[in-house]
C-alpha cells in the first residue's frame, strides 16, 4: 500500500478523499428558507401568548366579580327588610319605604355592609369582607368598580322591585368587563 503525502486539500492519510460540504446556492436556498419560517413564526405564532395573557386576565377579573356578587347576593334585600326576610318586604303597601341612601349608611364600616346597596361605590381600594387586605393587593393594576342600581316596575313608583348590581372590572390590559347581577325585593 502506498501512502499519498498529507495535503490541506486531502487530510486523510489514505488518500480517499471525497468532496463533502454545502455549495453557495445550498446555504442561501436555506437560509431562505430559515427567515421564511422564523417570520411566520413570528407573526403567528408568538401573538398566541399575549392572547394567552388575556384570557388569564380575564378569568381572574370573573373571579374578583364572582367573589363581590356572591358576598352581595348573601345580603339583605334593603336596610328596611326584615333582616330574616319574609312580608312585609320595604316598599309594599304593608311595610316600611325603601331606604333612600345608595352606598353604606352613616358610620358603617365594610365589615358592616348588611343590604345591597351598601356596596354602592366600592373600589378595588376598600378592604375585603372580614380582613386588612384589599382588593388592589390580591388583585394587582385590576381596577373594580360597583354600582346598584334601582328598578321600579312603575315609573312614578319610588319603591323597589329589584336592584340592578353592576360590577365594572377592568384589566391590566385596560379591557373593562361588566358583570351584572339583579336582586329581587321578597
Amino acid at each position: 500500500m502506498r501512502v499519498k503525502p498529507f495535503s490541506a486539500t486531502c487530510p486523510r492519510i489514505d488518500g480517499g478523499c471525497s468532496q463533502a460540504g454545502f455549495t453557495l446556492v445550498e446555504l442561501v436556498v436555506g437560509m431562505v428558507v430559515l427567515s421564511i419560517a422564523l417570520v411566520m413564526l413570528s407573526t403567528m405564532l408568538f401573538p398566541q401568548a399575549d392572547r394567552a395573557a388575556m384570557s388569564l386576565q380575564r378569568v381572574r377579573s370573573a373571579e374578583l366579580a364572582h367573589s363581590i356578587i356572591n358576598e352581595i347576593w348573601g345580603k339583605r334585600f334593603d336596610e328596611n327588610t326584615n333582616i330574616n326576610g319574609g312580608v312585609p318586604a320595604c316598599g309594599s303597601p304593608a311595610g316600611l319605604p325603601c331606604s333612600s341612601v345608595m352606598g353604606p349608611e352613616a358610620g358603617e364600616g365594610r365589615n358592616d355592609f348588611d343590604d345591597v346597596d351598601d356596596y354602592h361605590g366600592l373600589t378595588q381600594d376598600a378592604l375585603m369582607l372580614n380582613s386588612t387586605e384589599r382588593y388592589s393587593d390580591r388583585y394587582p393594576n385590576y381596577r373594580l368598580t360597583v354600582e346598584v342600581s334601582r328598578q321600579s316596575s312603575a315609573a312614578a313608583d319610588n319603591s323597589a322591585d329589584s336592584k340592578l348590581i353592576a360590577v365594572h372590572v377592568t384589566t391590566p390590559a385596560g379591557e373593562t368587563i361588566t358583570y351584572h347581577a339583579q336582586r329581587s325585593n321578597y
